[in-house]
């Protein structure tokens, strides 16, 4: 919409959390592009708010940022990121599944009569479940 006002560097930031220091750093590996300057600061165009999330959420999955210019350039037809993008998820059920087993067994520690608490043989169970769930997680 080239009617709405350009988003100097610091609104962006303070709208995004992120600092300017990162959207300088995006902007330098190609994820984001500056509109122009509004003297020595950066301005941008108000739909980069919606590109930062992309980016943020493609970070918080653990995608590093030169996977991520890949994802947000892709098309249907790119069946190799597709594959990396499901390996991913893969490894992200892993994890979700390790930790609820860990949030269980802290849960279960929480609320533990037996003395001690680590010698309880449910607790014990469960910390094993986590240990071996994690022993896979690391296993090539």
């Amino acid at each position: 919409m080239p009617d709405e006002p350009l988003l100097d560097i610091g609104e962006v930031a303070r709208r995004s959390g992120l600092a300017p220091s990162a959207l300088r750093f995006y902007e330098k590996k190609g994820l984001i592009a500056p509109e122009g300057r509004n003297g020595l600061r950066r301005t941008y165009r108000p739909e980069v708010l919606e590109r930062l999330g992309l980016i943020t959420c493609a970070r918080s999955a653990g995608l590093p940022v030169a996977e991520i210019g890949r994802f947000l350039a892709a098309r249907p037809s790119d069946g190799d990121l597709r594959d990396r993008m499901t390996t991913r998820a893969e490894d992200l059920d892993e994890q979700i599944a390790r930790l609820t087993r860990l949030r269980d067994s802290l849960r279960h520690a929480a609320v533990c009569t037996h003395e001690p608490i680590v010698a309880c043989p449910d607790f014990q169970r469960a910390i094993g479940n986590v240990a071996a769930g994690a022993s896979r997680a690391v296993t090539p």
